[in-house]
């Protein structure tokens, strides 16, 4: 049974207020190995599809989690021959150059069995019998352990963080038991957050097979008369139609820098940009930009279901990521920028199947063939508009919303709850990591 207790006496020190009965000391007291790893010459060249795992600053989010779906590989030969860099169960990654640098991510199980980190990224690896991993972690990726981390930057975030980060960075020092109980509260939480994250892949897994099913390969309907079409051989009485018969396309809001903020201000409204859409289809609302509430119109706030595209970017490979857009709790308006396109579905009923042909092989082939640009790709708004798309009779459409509407909604609401566990994690994370909650027992 969980035990808490309110801590009334402190004491002042470089790292701020802290028990009485707490000590500090160097990061580098609970360090058994701080190291980066590397990448064959030739970087992207040598990426392997069936190679092993090169963790970057790409694939680590500010939430904390690994994204891996664009991660680069490399062959088994590289991975063998490191002396350094290869990811181990409870290590802590850290970015340690670059504009993201600071993002880090706790290693709970390595992914696929084995892994390594690139030379943008340290791997602090904790002298389990001193320090407890995972209560690391939670410190270190608190407001304050962050701004520890930002003290450790050498210059520019382009000169990045350095070995001494070990001396300069101080941790508290207390008993490894109340540090586990202090990282078992929190890692509830997000474990809760994991396991609805992969209900989550596998509920649009399922949903986008039907859709396969049903328009792509026509299962269903194999015993109806079929003709042809701009798209190939269809049933007879659907029709092939541009997107914008069922979509608005509505291009992001362009802004003056001036009019721009990183930190929030009275009446100013979230812009969406591209770095906040991310592979695995998810919204991720840190690293958000402020303008004033007053330049964006009614149209251009994101409603719920909403569907964000990139549209521009340096990184060709971002150019086309989507995502859903689903009201955060308490709500709150968002806009998007202006390398951004929302599609906002004429109907609900639409929104399924808009979302899955978007997900298909047929839209990532068509973006191949139009997305532009040499330093930054385009996808143009009327490229976008005249992408083709086959629609069937509404009865047809109608009876696969029926299907695959429940696992949209259920996708939706543990979107929401997974919006509510973080917040409440994250309002109990300073509270547990400095002891101002003290966790007595489990």
């Amino acid at each position: 049974m969980l035990k808490f207790r309110w801590e009334t006496e402190f004491k002042e020190t470089e790292i701020g207020e802290i028990p009485k009965d707490w000590e500090i000391e160097n990061l580098g007291w609970a360090v058994k190995s701080l190291e980066s790893g590397s990448r064959p010459k030739g970087g992207l060249l040598k990426h392997d599809p069936n190679g092993i795992l090169s963790i970057g600053g790409e694939n680590i989010t500010w939430q904390g989690d690994l994204t891996l779906d664009n991660c680069l590989r490399f062959k088994e030969e590289f991975y063998e021959s490191l002396k350094k860099g290869k990811i181990e169960k409870e290590d802590i990654l850290l970015v340690k150059d670059g504009a993201t640098i600071g993002k880090l991510a706790y290693v709970k199980e390595v992914p696929e069995g084995r892994a390594m980190v690139n030379e943008h990224v340290f791997l602090i690896r904790t002298d389990k019998e001193k320090y407890n991993p995972r209560y690391l972690f939670y410190y270190l990726f608190s407001d304050a352990g962050q701004r520890l981390i930002e003290s450790a930057i050498g210059g520019s975030a382009q000169g990045g963080i350095k070995r001494d980060i070990t001396e300069i960075v101080k941790i508290p020092i207390f008993p490894f038991e109340e540090q586990s109980r202090i990282a078992t509260v929190l890692s509830y939480f997000d474990d809760l957050i994991e396991n609805k994250k992969r209900q989550n892949e596998i509920l649009e897994k399922t949903a986008i097979a039907i859709f396969k099913n049903w328009f792509v390969d026509f299962e269903p309907f194999k015993n109806e008369e079929f003709v042809d079409s701009e798209l190939g051989k269809i049933p007879k009485g659907w029709e092939v139609k541009k997107i914008t018969e069922v979509v608005k396309i509505l291009r992001g809001i362009s802004f003056d820098s001036k009019d721009a903020s990183f930190e929030y201000f009275e009446d100013a409204i979230p812009i969406l940009r591209a770095n906040n859409i991310k592979p695995n289809r998810t919204i991720d609302l840190t690293d958000l930009m402020f303008i004033p509430k007053s330049k964006v119109s009614e149209e251009k706030k994101l409603k719920e279901l909403d569907i964000v595209i990139v549209g521009s970017n340096g990184n060709p490979e971002l150019v086309g990521n989507f995502a859903c857009f689903i009201e955060i709790l308490p709500p709150k308006d968002f806009s998007f920028g202006s390398f951004m396109y929302c599609l906002r579905t004429n109907s609900k009923i639409f929104f399924p199947f808009i979302y899955c042909i978007l997900n298909s092989n047929y839209f990532s082939e068509y973006l191949a063939s139009v997305v532009t640009g040499t330093n930054i790709s385009n996808l143009k708004k009327s490229d976008l508009e005249n992408f083709q798309i086959v629609i069937p009779p509404p009865p047809i459409l109608q009876k696969f919303h029926s299907l695959v509407e429940p696992l949209f909604q259920k996708i939706i609401n543990n979107q929401k709850q997974i919006m509510v566990l973080r917040k409440i994690r994250d309002t109990l994370l300073p509270l547990l990591v400095f002891g101002k909650l003290r966790v007595e027992e489990i």
